[in-house]
């Protein structure tokens, strides 16, 4: 018996790297899996199925059920229909892994228009766009008076969570998708759906040139083979995380941080309004709780 036996998921992205390790973990614990992806660059260009037909054919080969998706879910219509063939090849849609992304990185006085467009697009348009169509599925079963249980499981990124030079785009789209998080987990609730989100630090085709030295422990453990993200995504995906929304956790290797929202650092009051000068006279009091106003990017 596995978690999610009986359920049917999409994994947005799942020809490579993270998502691939995802749809293969939902597939093991007895979920039936679209395997959604483009095939493109690590840019966005072009377009090849094989690599998620690669990932079906392993999850056939293992006794589970698959199918290929290969829609643009950065648009409306994309979003759409990979929900449709969800329901129309397995007869339903339980569990949605929005997992697709790419990148363009460049510093901000370098960056063009189509760079910034294209990634904010991609992640945060590409995690509303079926999540908006599985928001209506799962609603309109729960109107009909179906018990639902509907579960989103968003990708964001540390560099979403604290900034990172050289990743404007990325970052804002990563951040959006946090805030994103946390609206839909109040607006689903009421239907028995839960949203969460994670900020993985795995090996990927994104991050091979940060991470291509990092690699196994003494032990043999390799904290940045990007299965290990996928562990998480079975569980928040299960009945078990039914009482788990509107959450963001930083997962590497073996380790999981369950993060807080935003929090105050430091503090000032008075019953009137301050002015300029003041509020730099009591700078120090604003900021005790970090050293500078700047947020640092965070490896923990």
């Amino acid at each position: 018996m596995g978690l999610l036996d009986g359920k049917v998921a999409i994994v947005t992205g799942a020809g490579r790297g993270i998502g691939r390790e995802e749809a293969l973990v939902l597939a093991s614990e007895g979920a039936k899996v679209i395997v959604n992806d483009v095939g493109g660059s690590l840019g966005g260009e072009g377009g090849d199925k094989s690599p998620a037909q690669e990932v079906v054919d392993t999850i056939v080969a293992a006794g589970g059920e698959a199918a290929v998706n290969a829609d643009d879910i950065s648009t409306w219509a994309g979003g759409k229909n990979v929900i449709d063939q969800a329901v129309d090849t397995f007869g339903s849609m339980d569990i949605l892994v929005n997992n697709a992304g790419i990148l363009r990185d460049k510093m901000c006085f370098n960056m063009e228009e189509s760079d910034w467009d294209d990634v904010i697009r991609v992640h945060l348009k590409g995690h509303f766009a079926t999540a908006q169509h599985a928001s209506v599925y799962w609603r309109n079963r729960a109107k009909a008076g179906e018990e639902v249980s509907g579960r989103i499981i968003n990708t964001s990124s540390e560099s979403g969570l604290f900034g990172s030079a050289g990743q404007s785009n990325y970052s804002a789209a990563k951040g959006g998708i946090v805030s994103l998080t946390w609206t839909l987990a109040r607006e689903l609730q009421r239907y028995g759906i839960t949203v969460n989100a994670i900020a993985p630090r795995a090996r990927t085709r994104m991050t091979e040139t940060i991470f291509t030295e990092m690699a196994k422990t003494d032990d043999g453990f390799d904290k940045f083979d990007p299965a290990n993200i996928a562990n998480l995504i079975g569980f928040l995906a299960s009945d078990e995380a039914a009482d788990v929304s509107g959450q963001v956790f930083v997962v590497f290797g073996g380790d999981v941080w369950a993060m807080s929202a935003f929090q105050p650092v430091g503090e000032v009051h008075r019953d009137g309004p301050w002015t300029p000068s003041e509020l730099a006279a009591a700078k120090g009091e604003l900021f005790k709780g970090i050293s500078s106003g700047v947020p640092k990017f965070s490896f923990f």
